[in-house]
């Protein structure tokens, strides 16, 4: 999975005192959510249902 070209954007409840940064990209299979204070560390992908499923859910709790 390469999202070396995508364009990374910062969720909209993160928060900008630095402790809750998360990252979202996306193309036409796969999305990957990765923390902005760490870019190059570990990316969590997952296809675009699982992602669906996961806003869902963060935006219902």
């Amino acid at each position: 999975m390469d999202l070396s070209k995508a364009k990374w954007r910062k969720a909209s409840r993160s928060n900008d005192s630095g402790a809750a940064c998360v990252e979202i990209a996306a193309d036409a299979d796969v999305a990957g959510i990765r923390d902005s204070k760490d870019p190059d560390g570990g990316v969590l992908y997952l296809n675009r249902v699982e992602a669906r499923t996961l806003a869902a859910r963060i935006k219902n709790s």
